[in-house]
């Protein structure tokens, strides 16, 4: 039966509608609002640069001395801003200080630390770390990205066609602008991890894309042949198709990561993995809204402008208004499906209710008995 099955199967056969295309209009009023929320903190909040990009000192010391929080302390009372500290495994701290290039202040420090834990200051390694390195990984990082960006245009435009292509780019840079909005909201401290980061999620944000647009191709193909669906119509029914298994998809790449983060970083103290996995499962998420709520919804607006689908659309909608007036001046029917007032109905009618053929008498009256048979009283025989 057409009902059976779950919400994916109801949603595959088009049982069940998300009307996410023919919303766009509010789709797009949210990526609006969630951009320029997030260029506006970046403009004026800016962002938290981790020592590789501004500069600064790296300072390594034992666990054993106490708690991460003890050792930074004992670093802000040597007189020397602490920028981040993590625990490095089970058997370091890793403190990070803005940069002092002064040979002999550096060793000022390690001897202040060394002496509040009673160690040798031999114990404490100290490296500085200049912004040019930082300034390098950045380059590399944007020449990736453009790279990246072209050949990804340039495969969509092959496999599908230029709207195409610009609808994913789109969907794209929505990914990294929202994923650098939260970072800049939220103060997250920005590393190379981070960077990587950035670069990883774009694969998995395009991967997601391409395999709703694939759907969209596949259920457009010859849409102009017939006049069932317009564009957006065919175009939503490939999302909802796409729907559980993009959302799925999401959640299967997200939970690794949480563990990632909140398992490896939060709970076992593993802080190498924070600025990886905190990256990747905002990206992520951000990803699984944009190829499901924008990329598209992108697409149908560049596609309506068409005119040769605008003239599609004309005479879908002029044959479903043919439609709805033809339903509502069907004539009535009878009970075998005959229209009521033709031919056939009135001559069913009319031998209905006509008077017997002449001749013949009818056996009986209503209230009446019936009469017996000529040659025959009751009460009498013949003899």
């Amino acid at each position: 039966m057409s009902g059976k099955g779950g919400i994916a199967a109801r949603l595959y056969r088009g049982e069940a509608n998300v009307n996410v295309v023919g919303r766009r209009r509010l789709w797009f009023t949210v990526a609006g609002i969630a951009l320029l929320i997030a260029i506006g903190s970046m403009a004026f909040r800016g962002f938290t640069l981790g020592i590789e990009f501004e500069g600064g000192n790296q300072y390594n010391v034992p666990s054993s001395v106490g708690s991460l929080a003890s050792v930074e302390k004992a670093f802000g009372d040597a007189g020397v801003e602490v920028k981040t500290g993590q625990t490095v495994g089970d058997q370091q701290y890793v403190i990070k200080t803005e940069l002092i290039t002064d040979t002999a202040r550096q060793t000022e420090i390690k001897e202040k630390v060394a002496d509040t834990f009673n160690i040798d200051p031999k114990q404490i390694s100290d490296s500085a770390v200049s912004t040019s390195w930082g300034g390098q990984v950045t380059e590399k990082a944007l020449q990736s990205l453009v790279i990246f960006l072209a050949l990804v245009t340039a495969y969509l435009v092959f496999r599908f066609e230029w709207r195409m292509a610009v609808a994913a780019i789109a969907s794209l840079l929505l990914d990294l602008v929202l994923t650098s909005g939260v970072y800049s909201l939220v103060g997250f401290e920005v590393t190379p991890s981070t960077v990587i980061g950035f670069l990883t999620i774009l694969g998995f944000a395009l991967y997601d894309v391409v395999v709703v647009f694939d759907k969209v191709q596949e259920n457009t193909r010859g849409i102009t042949g017939n006049n069932n669906s317009t564009y957006p119509e065919a175009a939503n029914l490939a999302v909802n198709q796409t729907l559980m298994r993009s959302i799925n998809t999401g959640l299967v790449a997200l939970l690794p990561v949480g563990g990632l983060l909140f398992i490896g970083a939060g709970l076992l103290g593993a802080g190498t993995l924070k600025d990886l996995g905190l990256v990747l499962f905002i990206g992520m998420g951000v990803a699984v809204y944009s190829s499901i709520f924008f990329a598209t919804p992108v697409l149908a607006e560049l596609k309506v402008r068409e005119p040769r689908l605008q003239a599609h659309e004309t005479r879908v909608a002029n044959r479903r208004a043919a439609l709805a007036k033809q339903a509502t001046q069907a004539p009535a029917v009878d009970s075998d499906g005959t229209p009521i007032g033709s031919g056939k109905s009135a001559e069913r009618s009319e031998l209905a209710g006509a008077s017997p053929r002449p001749g013949v008498r009818p056996n009986s009256r209503p209230g009446q008995p019936k009469r017996p048979r000529a040659g025959g009283r009751p009460g009498s025989g013949r003899r």
